[in-house]
């Protein structure tokens, strides 16, 4: 069953590769844990079907990057980018994006948290393995407030034009 509006997001744990050392939290990847990182938060999510991808690297991510301002004047706290990758190449194509500071780039490293939404894509056939759909959403709280969720090829229902016009 997919997830829909109203609907909480399921506790998972993803991951993000983190660039500079802090308290806490050493250079590589760290858990995100999905109810403790949207408790009390207002965030854009987007997911994409894999990092580096000529959509996802040309439009999708670059779209949600050049926002960043826009949605916190929304009132949005974060904004991730999702894909079924591990923590490093994530953090790869994240520096690669300059997205440092705007865009959360993090992992869904074995695709559990996207089978639990019900939006995988299965692209086995092609040799890439179980993907995520391509959506974006707003979640407020770890609820889900907006949801878009794209036909499979396309590039219109969940740009970050499109998803700030729906906040």
């Amino acid at each position: 069953m997919t997830i829909k509006v109203g609907d909480q997001l399921p506790e998972a744990r993803l991951a993000e590769y983190v660039n500079v050392a802090t308290e806490g939290c050493a250079i590589g990847p760290s858990k995100v844990m999905v109810h403790e990182a949207t408790k009390g938060k207002k965030i854009a999510i987007f997911a994409v079907p894999g990092a580096f991808t000529p959509t996802c690297s040309e439009q999708h991510a670059p779209g949600y990057i050049k926002a960043a301002d826009q949605f916190k004047a929304k009132g949005v706290d974060e904004i991730w980018c999702l894909s079924v990758n591990d923590p490093f190449v994530m953090g790869a194509w994240g520096r690669e994006q300059k997205a440092d500071g705007k865009v959360r780039f993090i992992a869904d490293g074995s695709g559990t948290f996207t089978k639990a939404l019900g939006l995988e894509f299965d692209l086995t056939k092609g040799g890439l393995g179980v993907r995520s759909q391509r959506y974006s959403m707003l979640v407020e709280d770890g609820v889900v407030k907006v949801l878009n969720v794209e036909d499979s090829g396309h590039l219109e229902t969940s740009t970050a034009e499109k998803l700030l016009s729906q906040i």
